[in-house]
C-alpha cells in the first residue's frame, strides 16, 4: 500500500495550505528470499551505488554482481527471517507520523517512496499526483546526507519533475538533512541511555557508534558532506546524552577494493577489545529503521568479532524505528518545513555547493583529454576481464571477496 493515510475528511479545518503530503524516502529492502536478486540488481544499477565511466556497462556489471552475491545475501536474510522489514518499519513511521500531525493539529497524506525496492518512489509520486496534492514535503529518512542516499533519491525526483508538467506546478519543499534536530538527538540519547542503564557500571560503558560506511572518494573528491555530518552527529548525540562515557565512531559496510571511511567497524571493535574495554554499546548512528545492517551484520557479524576480541557485554542501542520522541521529531521537521521557503530539488545540489552528484563530473575519471582515452581504454580491458571471470569463476574479483 503506497498510501499510509486516506484524505482527511475537511482539510479546510485541517490546513489553509491545502492538501499536505509528506513523501518519506528509504532505501527499501527485499520483503522475502526470493526478492534479493531483483533488489541486489536495482541496487547495483544505480550510478550513485557504483559509478562507471560508460552508461552501458551498469546494468550488465549490477546483473554479474547481483547474480554472484544473490545466494550469499540470502543467507543473510535468512538470519533475519528471510527478507528486510524496512517496508514494514517504513510504514509504521508513516502511519505514526500521521497520527502526530493529526494531534498537532495539521492533517497530511504519508507516502512511502522506496529506491530500490517496492513502493518505489515513481509508484509514491503517481499516488500523490492522483491525490492531487497541493503541498508536498520531501522527507528522506536519511538524518545526515549522501551522494549514495538522499542524493541518489534527489536526482531521481529531479529527473521525474523534469518528465511531468503536473508535478511543476505542486507546491513543495525538500529537507535535505536533519541530523541537528532536537528531538531527534533526544531520542538517540535516550535510546542510548536505556542500553547504558542495564551495564553493571554505566558510566564506564564504552559507547561505539557505527553509520554505514561510504568510499573516501566521494568525501574528498565528490565534496559529500557525508563524513562532516555524522561526525557532527555523534557530538551532539553525546552533548545531549551528557554523561561522562568514552566513545568511539566507526564505519561499517565496506565492500570491495577501495578505501572507504575509517577506521572500519571490525577493526575498531578489534581495538577495543585489544584495550581491555568490556562493556560496549553500540549505537546505528546513520539507521532509523531496524534492517540487514543492524539485524544482522551488527547483531551477529560484529558481536561475534567483539566477542572473539575480549568485549564481553555487547549491547545495542535499538533504531528509532516508532519511538515517540523520534516520531515528534519528524513531525517537528514537516511542520517547520511548512513554515519556510520552499527548498526546490534543484536547490539542494546548490546549497551543498562542493557536492558533484550524477551525472558524474570529471573528477572521476580525468582532467586531460589523454587521461579520460586511457581511462576509457582501462576500463573496457577491465570489462573483458569481468566476463571472463564470470566465465571462468575465477579472477581477482573473487579473490578479493566482491564476487
Amino acid at each position: 500500500m503506497l498510501t499510509l493515510v486516506k484524505n482527511c475528511k475537511d482539510w479546510g479545518k485541517v490546513t489553509a495550505m491545502g492538501r499536505v503530503g509528506v513523501l518519506l524516502l528509504n532505501l527499501g529492502g527485499p520483503d522475502k528470499l526470493e526478492d534479493v536478486g531483483p533488489f541486489l540488481y536495482n541496487l547495483f544499477s544505480d550510478p550513485e551505488i557504483i559509478r562507471l565511466p560508460f552508461r552501458w556497462m551498469q546494468k550488465p556489471l549490477a546483473w554479474f554482481i547481483a547474480t554472484r552475491r544473490e545466494k550469499t545475501s540470502q543467507e543473510n536474510y535468512k538470519y533475519i527471517g528471510g527478507g528486510s522489514p524496512l517496508r514494514r518499519i517504513t510504514e509504521e513511521q508513516g502511519a505514526a507520523l500521521q497520527a502526530k500531525l493529526e494531534e498537532m493539529g495539521k492533517g497530511a497524506n504519508i507516502y512511502v517512496g522506496m529506491r530500490y525496492w517496492h513502493p518505489y518512489t515513481e509508484e509514491a509520486i503517481a499516488q500523490l499526483t492522483q491525490d492531487e496534492i497541493e503541498k508536498l514535503v520531501i522527507l528522506p529518512l536519511y538524518p545526515q546526507f549522501s551522494i549514495s542516499t538522499s542524493g541518489s533519491s534527489f536526482r531521481l525526483l529531479e529527473q521525474l519533475w523534469q518528465e511531468d508538467a503536473k508535478l511543476q506546478s505542486l507546491e513543495y519543499t525538500v529537507i535535505p538533512s536533519w541530523y541537528k534536530q532536537p528531538a531527534y538527538l533526544q531520542a538517540m540519547a535516550e535510546l542510548i541511555t536505556e542500553q547504558l542503564n542495564k551495564c553493571a557500571n554505566p558510566d564506564q560503558a564504552h559507547i561505539f557508534f557505527s553509520a554505514h560506511g561510504v568510499p573516501k572518494s566521494y568525501v574528498e573528491d565528490a565534496g559529500d558532506p557525508y563524513q562532516q555530518e555524522i561526525e557532527e552527529c555523534t557530538k551532539l548525540i553525546m552533548q545531549t546524552l551528557n554523561r561522562p562515557n568514552e566513545y568511539t565512531l566507526a564505519y561499517q559496510s565496506r565492500v570491495g577494493p577501495v578505501e572507504w571511511l575509517q577506521p572500519y567497524t571490525e577493526d575498531a571493535l578489534q581495538e577495543l577489545g585489544e584495550k581491555g574495554i568490556k562493556d560496549l554499546v553500540v549505537v546505528p548512528i546513520s539507521f532509523v529503521s531496524e534492517h540487514i545492517e543492524t539485524l544482522q551484520e551488527i547483531d551477529i557479524e560484529y558481536r561475534e568479532i567483539a566477542e572473539e576480541a575480549g568485549i564481553e557485554n555487547f549491547r545495542r542501542a535499538a533504531a528509532p524505528n516508532t519511538y515517540p520522541v523520534f516520531i515528534q521529531a519528524l513531525a517537528d521537521l514537516v511542520i517547520e518545513s511548512l513554515e519556510k521557503p520552499d527548498l526546490k530539488l534543484a536547490q539542494v545540489t546548490q546549497m551543498k555547493k562542493k557536492v558533484r552528484m550524477y551525472p558524474q563530473e570529471r573528477w572521476e575519471w580525468g582532467i586531460t583529454t589523454s587521461a579520460e582515452v586511457w581511462n576509457g581504454r582501462i576500463a573496457m580491458l577491465g570489462f573483458i576481464a569481468l566476463i571472463i571471470e564470470m566465465l571462468t569463476g575465477r579472477g581477482l574479483l573473487h579473490a578479493i571477496g566482491i564476487l
